[in-house]
């Protein structure tokens, strides 16, 4: 299974004070170096989708590719710029703000789509989904571009448009942390 994964770290950090959340450092990292290490084996390529400080992403070894839709859009803007790039079939988005994602996160979200032949897979723990954690196909490229030019930007309506499994990691419920303020930085920080 040939799967592009591509770490999400173009936003604008609003409710960090704007900071780069993916270049803040926990555990003496940056939080963008601990997810790419645990996503690295996990896929067949890798790609950062950032729209500021690009030369300090390119540090990290991987491509870095920019936002073609301008304005800070928004997850489905870095999908849409990731798709573009990716040269496998598969598509796995993840956050730069979630260091501690899980080791069989492509595995498992794979299995789930093939299984059903979905079009998308998300991970999802307890009532919870996790929408910018999955796995879709490079195909859908065609359906997201209509969907932007409609000027939407919402991941979740887009999914309601797609045939979509939810897979469980309620078992692994820590790994979706993600991390949005200063406090939430210190917390996962003294836990993990």
């Amino acid at each position: 299974m040939s799967i592009t994964g591509i770490v999400l770290a173009g936003g604008k950090g609003t409710r960090m004070g704007g900071a780069n959340k993916g270049l803040l450092e926990f555990h003496g990292r940056p939080m963008v170096a601990h997810v790419l290490h645990r996503l690295a084996p996990q896929v067949d390529e890798l790609l950062i989708n950032a729209n500021r400080e690009i030369e300090r992403y390119r540090q990290m070894g991987y491509p870095v590719i920019q936002d073609e839709i301008s304005g800070f859009a928004g997850p489905l803007a870095g999908l849409h710029a990731g798709m573009q790039h990716a040269q496998h079939p598969y598509i796995l988005t993840v956050p730069c703000d979630s260091p501690l994602l899980p080791s069989n996160l492509a595995k498992r979200l794979i299995n789930a789509l093939i299984e059903r032949d979905a079009d998308i897979a998300i991970a999802k723990t307890g009532t919870q989904a996790h929408p910018v954690f999955s796995l879709c196909r490079k195909a859908l490229l065609p359906k997201l571009e209509l969907f932007l030019e409609r000027g939407e930007r919402k991941m979740t309506e887009w999914i309601a448009e797609l045939d979509s499994i939810e897979v469980s990691f309620t078992d692994q419920a820590p790994a979706f942390t993600n991390i949005n303020t200063p406090e939430e930085l210190r917390i996962l920080e003294q836990a993990a």
